[in-house]
């Protein structure tokens, strides 16, 4: 019996052991993922100039790095092209602050709940808003007018 009970035991262990070790694998295969994109020294020394301090995940979104971060408690990324020239920064917002023609659009076209939203600033000042809905994300103006949806 005393076998037995030591037995159940070891293997109860091991058990322990290879699922912790499979959990640390996994989470290593993650950071490696994310350390394999390999971000210019020119963009990380733009968005180090813009953003001192704060540290950023870093993604390559077909050819240009967006750097995703919070800040004052908003969830924000930017992103710029391979020449460090930032192309637009979007901050997550309410779903309530987004312009009322904007959920009126999305009601009348029956897009969906909005799951999240954001602002978008393009480089040149232009502000876009984005509102993630079951069909991908709809896109507008600043003035509230439909631009597209985007597929995830």
């Amino acid at each position: 019996m005393k076998k037995l009970v030591a037995i159940a035991l070891m293997v109860v262990g091991l058990s322990s052991m290879a699922f912790a070790q499979e959990k640390g694998e996994g989470k290593e295969g993650k950071e490696e993922k994310e350390s394999k994109v390999m971000v210019p020294t020119v963009v990380k020394q733009a968005f180090e100039k813009q953003h001192a301090g704060v540290k950023a995940k870093w993604d390559n979104e077909d050819g240009k790095f967006e750097a995703s971060f919070k800040k004052d408690k908003q969830d924000m990324s930017v992103l710029y092209n391979a020449n460090g020239t930032m192309e637009e920064m979007e901050a997550s917002i309410p779903v309530a602050e987004l312009p009322a023609n904007i959920k009126t659009y999305i009601t009348a076209h029956k897009l969906g709940k909005v799951k999240e939203a954001a602002k978008i600033t393009k480089a040149n000042g232009t502000v876009e808003y984005e509102a993630e809905v079951k069909s991908g994300d709809a896109l507008f103006d600043s003035k509230g007018n439909f631009i597209k949806i985007v597929k995830d």
